[in-house]
């Protein structure tokens, strides 16, 4: 039961920040509630055995969100800080559990890296004093997707849910550095952002615990 109340938790503090708290100003309500939706998974992870790494991978991102639910421009260095914490986590704990590189590994880790390249050229001259850390920030979710692919089949939901967070982190990054939004619509870059990310944390969650 634990785990089930775990996940409703979860679930209830993602749909009520995205649809109802991801665009209003920043307030302890809106902090709480959308760190409290990974937090959540983080405490799940714990409990039902996935093992230390993931729990503090996932404890990592949510501090990252409580820093992003906050004035960007203020936060948002500290909120890459944590992030890429969570996302070297993760490295090492998809290694951990990897197995054989199939071909699969080598068609996705090639176009995953040339992904990573255009975001990062199409970004580069709005990234200024940041470049150094966006690029490092770059590189660690590349190395978190890359080993996502060297999963065993049974982890496929996890492979899916980074793939699903690096696609969050790319919107994210136009959006911040570019102005762009989807289809000119900053309600739907905010969705696509947060349900994209929260999805790719719950998937990654599931897929380690299968």
């Amino acid at each position: 039961m634990t785990d089930l109340r775990l996940w409703a938790v979860a679930g209830l503090c993602a749909v009520l920040y995205g649809l109802v708290l991801v665009q209003r100003p920043p307030s302890f309500l809106r902090t709480l509630v959308k760190t409290l939706a990974v937090g959540a998974l983080s405490v799940l992870a714990y409990l039902e055995g996935g093992g230390p790494g993931l729990a503090i991978a996932l404890a990592l991102c949510a501090v990252g969100d409580a820093f992003l639910a906050g004035d960007p421009k203020r936060w948002l260095p500290f909120g890459l800080a944590a992030f890429l914490a969570g996302h070297g986590v993760y490295v090492v704990l998809f290694w951990r559990e990897r197995g054989p590189a199939g071909a699969a590994f080598w068609i996705a880790a090639p176009l995953v890296v040339l992904a990573a390249a255009t975001l990062l050229a199409r970004l580069w001259t709005s990234l200024g004093a940041l470049k150094p850390a966006v690029v490092l920030y770059v590189l660690a979710i590349v190395a978190m997707v890359s080993t996502s692919l060297l999963l065993p089949r049974l982890g496929w939901p996890a492979t899916v849910g980074a793939l699903a967070f690096m696609a969050s982190d790319a919107i994210l990054s136009f959006d911040l550095f570019k102005g762009a939004k989807l289809a000119g619509s900053p309600r739907l870059t905010a969705w696509a952002v947060w349900f994209l990310y929260f999805v790719g944390q719950a998937m990654i969650t599931w897929g380690m615990l299968r």
